[in-house]
């Protein structure tokens, strides 16, 4: 009897999937939780609620924010700079919002944001840890990119299967 043998191989850094989902993944409660407190984070943002953006930030040194006017390293760095900054509230739209959880813990938020003031579209992504006071972001990116053609030819919403 011949048995036959397949090659195994280890995943690679662009591994198309072959090993399967995570397990856990977009557990439907689990997403909801998480996608209440992005929207809540959202609504803060968007009204400079510092409060309660700082509370939706995880209270570590380890937390991190990566923006346009620097990176701030530990949470009590980025409450000083929302204590600082000047900026008005100004809402913004969401576009192409993507959660994706994993397990019960963990999630990551990816989001493009437009205001009606202001040409160009914005991107936030954040890293979100369940701990025992809740969901809290424990690293965020923030960049702006200018409009120019190419963004907005980019931006705009696509038909199915295009």
């Amino acid at each position: 009897r011949v048995r036959q043998r397949t090659a195994r191989r280890k995943p690679g850094l662009m591994d198309s999937g072959t090993e399967g989902q995570p397990v856990g993944l977009n557990i439907p409660g689990v997403v909801g939780e998480v996608r209440a407190a992005f929207l809540r984070y959202q609504h803060a943002v968007d009204g400079k609620d510092v409060e309660t953006m700082n509370w939706l930030f995880w209270t570590s040194p380890l937390t991190v924010r990566f923006g346009p006017n620097g990176t701030l390293i530990g949470h009590d760095a980025i409450a000083n700079y929302r204590q600082t900054r000047t900026a008005s509230a100004e809402p913004r739209a969401l576009q192409n919002t993507g959660i994706t959880t994993f397990g019960r813990d963990f999630a990551a938020t990816n989001t493009g944001t437009t205001k009606a003031v202001k040409p160009g579209t914005g991107r936030q992504s954040q890293v979100w840890i369940r701990t025992s006071r809740g969901w809290r972001t424990s690293a965020g990116q923030v960049a702006e990119q200018p409009e120019t053609n190419a963004t907005r030819l980019a931006d705009r919403p696509r038909a199915m299967g295009h």
